[in-house]
């Protein structure tokens, strides 16, 4: 990822979360816990993404102490142009190693690990 398109795989992640939280965002304890970084570590990730015009950081009404990080325009951009190449990487390079009656059964067995998270 970062060879190719200059982007950190956390960073990819953090935007990926933050593109899938509600409102675009997440305050940072949840965003610390969704891509199981510390809270020290998000602060640090956070702000060089912020220097990079990806994500920014908003209060939280009611909250004095509490922030949100919100990806911006640029990010959702940039997921959308990296995404489908990323994505397809991925997948050639784990479909690689593995047969198709592997396939099937990891279907099967993502399948019911998203049931029962819903």
């Amino acid at each position: 990822m970062k060879e190719q398109y200059g982007i950190p795989l956390a960073w990819w992640d953090v935007m990926q979360q933050l593109a899938e939280g509600p409102k675009l965002g997440l305050r940072m304890s949840e965003l610390a816990d969704s891509v199981l970084l510390t809270r020290s570590g998000i602060t640090r990730l956070v702000d060089r993404m912020i220097e990079a015009g990806l994500i920014v950081r908003e209060p939280c009404p009611g909250d004095r102490r509490g922030y949100y990080a919100v990806i911006t325009q640029k990010g959702l951009d940039t997921i959308e142009n990296v995404g489908p190449d990323h994505f397809g990487h991925a997948w050639e390079v784990f479909l690689g190693h593995i047969s198709e009656e592997e396939a099937v059964m990891l279907e099967k067995v993502f399948s019911r690990v998203l049931a029962a998270e819903k």
